[in-house]
């Protein structure tokens, strides 16, 4: 045998996905069968919030922490990063930098949730109100684009180009300037129906459309990794630098919910419902709004005030014991809304809405039990809203957050819906890049990407036993909600 024939064969090639998160970056490199290779973290300086509603963070904070993040992944791979073929950068929503000639930023960012421009935002709605009701939205995706306006506001002649994370980042990664992705600038005011911001509404607040980036498609590519920030990373030189997606699209591609029909429901503090239409949903209600998914379809979805905080009262090391009481006991005795705040905003919207109790507990498991199946019947709401609206909701659910882990709370949610439930690997923000890092590299387009990357978890079915009970309640449930007209009749 020649000395040849017994060489390993060299590394697949791999690609890398970078989340911006509020805390910390993320750098996740996996192959193009999802495998993880090496991933690394690095801390980010705190957001600085005030009681007035303000919320910065130090922009220049990002490039190195990102450096750090990935010299450290590139570090870990057998040929130090030369298999790396493409990166991606996915970051929070709506979170807008001013910056100057050189690129670099004139100030702090403001995050997410800085409240400052309230009274631009509520300019941006008024002048944009057309625009939004063609779009089906009740509130327009104006969010970000007040703080815009508050940037060229306060600095002037000085600012050159408002920008979302990811941009920071590409100039950093390419030497040069690059586009955004329709995903993060939809709270910019961009329209991603029509493939244009909004100027009418950057005309009445006087903001030149000039100091905005170009925008383009998720998973497109926006240039290449330039010398010095090979050097810097250890990305080799040449590698091809990927539009990414907000960290809540980024987080839903990364269940493989990629293609019409699909949805995932995430089980964390609050309830959040993802999933993919071929056509724009419109909701009179503005309980729903979409993204753009990256092949032109649409990503509906909507954020509930209702999830497993109504777990939040109970010990970490009560749960398991909580969990296989409820799962022994059946079905509660009684129903639950365990809405634990005032108001609620998907599946409906009511600024009156409270969390109530049509009977009670007969003991701790009936209560935990019955917290369990509001959830699920929160999400079978939900879901049944999105049917009525118009669009198909295929297979079985996807499930993640940390509700998912929960064996007991997954198999109730699939007995509610009548539907299998899949709890997903991996279900994360980085992971979501690095399928639209291997969009176009390692595979074809998304679809092919998810198919051949996302592991999927063992399918949960419902329980016959359990639906008729679990039916009843619900129809309880949704009566409930009607008589406190918080839902219409029909």
């Amino acid at each position: 045998m020649s000395s040849a024939s017994r060489r390993p064969a060299p590394p697949s090639p791999a690609v890398i996905g970078i989340d911006v998160a509020t805390a910390s970056v993320r750098a996740l490199c996996v192959d193009g069968q999802g495998r993880v290779l090496a991933e690394a973290r690095a801390d980010l300086p705190p957001p600085v919030r005030t009681a007035t509603g303000t919320s910065e963070q130090d922009a220049r904070s990002w490039w190195p922490a990102v450096r750090s993040a990935l010299r450290r992944t590139t570090g870990a791979l057998p040929r130090g990063g030369r298999e790396v073929i493409a990166v991606a950068v996915s970051a929070t929503s709506g979170t807008v930098v001013p910056t100057g000639t050189d690129g670099e930023p004139l100030g702090p960012a403001l995050m997410y949730d800085d409240r400052r421009a309230a009274d631009l935002n509520a300019e941006a709605q008024r002048a944009g109100s057309a625009r939004w009701d063609a779009l089906g939205l009740s509130v327009g995706p104006t969010a970000a684009l007040g703080r815009a306006v508050w940037c060229l506001r306060t600095y002037g002649s000085a600012l050159r180009h408002v920008l979302h994370t990811p941009e920071l980042i590409g100039r950093e990664l390419t030497g040069h300037p690059v586009s955004t992705d329709w995903s993060h600038a939809l709270k910019s005011g961009y329209d991603a129906r029509a493939g244009e911001w909004a100027h009418e509404v950057f005309d009445a607040l006087d903001f030149p459309l000039g100091l905005l980036p170009s925008v383009g498609a998720p998973g497109t590519g926006a240039g290449v990794v330039g010398p010095e920030a090979a050097e810097a990373t250890g990305l080799p030189e040449g590698c091809s630098v990927r539009l990414g997606m907000t960290d809540g699209c980024a987080g839903q591609i990364a269940t493989g919910a990629v293609e019409p029909g699909r949805f995932v429901g995430v089980i964390g503090t609050t309830y959040v419902l993802k999933g993919v239409s071929e056509h724009l949903v419109r909701d009179a209600t503005g309980a729903f709004y979409s993204h753009r998914h990256p092949e032109g379809w649409w990503l509906p979805g909507g954020a509930s005030n209702t999830g497993g905080e109504c777990l939040a009262d109970v010990a970490p090391a009560r749960l398991a014991t909580l969990d296989a009481a409820a799962a022994a006991r059946g079905p509660a005795s009684y129903v639950r809304y365990p809405l634990c705040r005032d108001g609620e905003r998907f599946p409906f919207v009511s600024g009156a809405a409270r969390g109530f109790e049509l009977g009670g507990p007969r003991d701790e498991a009936d209560a935990h039990r019955a917290a369990l199946e509001g959830v699920a019947f929160l999400e079978r709401l939900a879901l049944d809203r999105v049917v009525r609206l118009g669009v198909p909701v295929l297979g079985p659910l996807h499930a993640v957050g940390g509700g998912s882990r929960s064996t007991v709370w997954t198999a109730i949610r699939a007995t509610v819906l009548d539907r299998p439930v899949r709890a997903v690997e991996r279900a994360e923000t980085a992971f979501g890049a690095a399928l639209l890092a291997a969009t176009g590299t390692l595979h074809e387009d998304l679809a092919a990407s998810a198919a051949a990357m996302v592991h999927r978890g063992a399918l949960v079915e419902p329980a016959p036993a359990e639906r008729p009970a679990l039916e009843e309640n619900y129809g309880r449930f949704v009566e409930a909600l009607r008589e406190r007209g918080w839902i219409p009749d029909d």
